[in-house]
């Protein structure tokens, strides 16, 4: 990395802050969807706080991507721990928005100390906090900082076990969902990875737990966002899952693919929480079963949401169809990890039909009014979901590689591209085809995936979804409540109690000592001080009367007393002689 930033942070520690092709893709890509989540944001009528939040947290993102050393890493790193917490607990009043915030913010700082741990490390044994050196450090100091920065970076991205607080953080208002599963926060413990990638294949070890852990991420929690009737859980789950594509390429060596992915999931996922927040604003409701028809009602607002979807769902020529083969086409050395990134894209299409079919499902009611502060950021947003696939085509592709510094890299082969967009479509017709089946109990319950017509094949996929989105949210969450969360809470309260009680009681003790000693003083010392001064005017008065006593105007008078003060030394200078 070289740019104007780069030097010395710290005396004897090269580092700073640098821009390269990877840090200049991740930089433009922030300031893109800041600029429309911000947009949005005014038209809903946030105010200087929140504006001023989301920057920090936006600057914070921009330190992260341009630092070349673990300190600076650190310093944007944690403040965007902090501002997430701010902007997910931004309405204070609500508690259980509060406790959201809490909890997303310890159990991402709880992996945050893994990033301290390979800071430490990085000194022991690689002599360098330098990013691009850690790979040269000796053993066995290299896999003791690979495994704090795999941790650290699978907390932030919301991964496999830390994927639970990202649903927590759907209690914060739709525009902070938006750039927090975009374009920050969550996308950069992916970046983490893709930039550390020389020391993960160093290892020898991390670089294969890294794409098994987005691998699997990918597949569960896609099959956690099927079984959601949520429409933000679902896009929370949703988030994991495309993220672990990321994670996926990091680890794989797929660093053009992985960055590609992030860039158009950051326009999708943006786009698609905006809509949801339009929504919300309107209608009240996050229910899938109670949006239906809501994408008709609004023509702006239904058509960016179905371009969104489309491309979340992998669907030809959109963006994320192409960015995920090249993802996968860093992994065909490996059979099991390129049919499990298969069977993930293919979960991301079914749950984007869901989500699809329950927003343009014919219903009743009117249509609804946007303004167009709301409408304008996604009609750009919109556009980028759809023309972003240009990064798969090839001269671009080539391109794009050259820009990042991986020029060897390898693109997807036509088979994996075709298959996967045949993959996709099928599943989003199949999906379209179940709902159109005729059913008795289809007022009950619309949802496709619980319908009685799909009882033989679908409801078995359905209840094992069920199952692993109670599994994430009852055991995995549970237990790091239990673990993480509520000792940090219980160990708050008693540093709280502390503070009433010992230290605020302290500092009382000492003012009302001070105010006993006041009182004592103005009591028994100041009475002494006083009628001291007061003796001392009262003699000062005196001489002073004397002293006019002589002054009588006559000149003679003044001459007899010259005399006398003479005779008087003169006497004085006899003795003394």
């Amino acid at each position: 990395m070289s740019g104007p930033g780069h030097g010395a942070f710290l005396p004897g520690w090269p580092g700073g802050l640098a821009v390269d092709g990877l840090s200049a893709v991740l930089l433009v890509t922030l300031a893109a969807v800041l600029a429309a989540v911000l947009a949005f944001a005014a038209g809903e009528g946030y105010g200087a706080r929140f504006h001023g939040l989301m920057l920090l947290f936006a600057a914070a993102m921009a330190v992260t991507v341009t630092a070349t050393d673990l300190v600076l890493l650190l310093m944007g790193w944690e403040v965007m721990g902090a501002m997430s917490y701010a902007l997910i607990g931004y309405e204070w009043s609500d508690a259980r928005r509060v406790r959201s915030a809490g909890v997303a913010f310890l159990t991402t700082r709880a992996a945050d100390t893994g990033l301290y741990a390979a800071a430490g490390f990085a000194v022991a044994g690689a002599h360098s906090l330098r990013l691009d050196d850690l790979a040269a450090a000796g053993t066995p100091w290299r896999d003791l900082i690979a495994a704090g920065l795999v941790v650290s970076a699978l907390g932030k991205s919301a991964q496999l076990p830390f994927s639970f607080w990202l649903s927590r953080a759907m209690d914060g208002p739709s525009p902070v969902s938006a750039l927090l599963h975009s374009a920050t926060m969550v996308a950069a413990g992916a970046y983490l990875l893709m930039r550390v990638h020389p020391l993960l294949a160093a290892t020898g070890w991390a670089a294969t737990l890294v794409c098994w852990a987005g691998a699997v991420t990918a597949l569960v929690l896609g099959a956690v966002a099927l079984a959601q009737r949520d429409l933000k859980q679902l896009l929370a789950a949703s988030t994991c899952s495309q993220i672990g594509f990321m994670v996926l390429g990091a680890g794989a060596g797929a660093v053009g693919g992985g960055t590609a992915q992030l860039v158009a999931h950051a326009a999708v996922k943006s786009l698609l929480f905006l809509c949801a927040g339009v929504w919300l604003g309107v209608l009240g409701t996050r229910r899938l079963d109670a949006l239906q028809g809501a994408a008709r009602r609004h023509r702006t607002v239904g058509a960016a949401f179905g371009a969104g979807a489309l491309a979340l769902a992998g669907v030809p020529p959109l963006s994320l169809w192409v960015t995920k083969d090249e993802v996968l086409a860093g992994v065909g050395g490996s059979p099991a990890l390129l049919a499990v990134g298969l069977a993930a894209s293919v979960l991301s299409a079914a749950y984007a039909a869901k989500a699809l079919l329950a927003a343009f499902r014919p219903a009743g009611g009117g249509a609804f009014r946007v303004p167009f502060p709301q409408q304008a950021p996604l009609v750009v947003l919109a556009f980028a979901a759809t023309v972003l696939g240009v990064l798969g085509v090839p001269p671009v592709a080539d391109a794009w590689r050259r820009m990042l510094g991986v020029p060897d890299e390898s693109g997807p082969d036509p088979w994996l591209i075709a298959l996967s967009g045949v993959l996709a479509v099928v599943t989003v017709g199949s999906v379209m085809a179940v709902r159109r089946i005729p059913e008795p109990g289809w007022a009950v319950n619309w949802l496709w995936l619980e319908s009685a017509a799909s009882a033989g094949a679908v409801r078995p996929a359905f209840a094992a979804a069920r199952a692993l989105a109670r599994f994430d949210e009852r055991v995995v969450g549970r237990a790091a409540e239990a673990v993480v969360v509520r000792p940090a809470f219980a160990v708050a309260r008693l540093l709280a109690r502390f503070d009433d009680r010992v230290v605020h009681g302290a500092v009382q003790g000492v003012a009302r000592g001070g105010q006993a000693v006041a009182g004592l003083a103005g009591r028994r010392v100041e009475f002494r001080v006083d009628g001291l001064v007061a003796a001392v005017g009262r003699a000062a008065r005196g001489l002073g009367a004397l002293a006019r006593r002589p002054q009588t105007g006559q000149v003679h008078m003044y001459y007899a007393q010259a005399a006398v003060v003479l005779a008087v030394l003169v006497v004085v200078a006899v003795l003394v002689g």
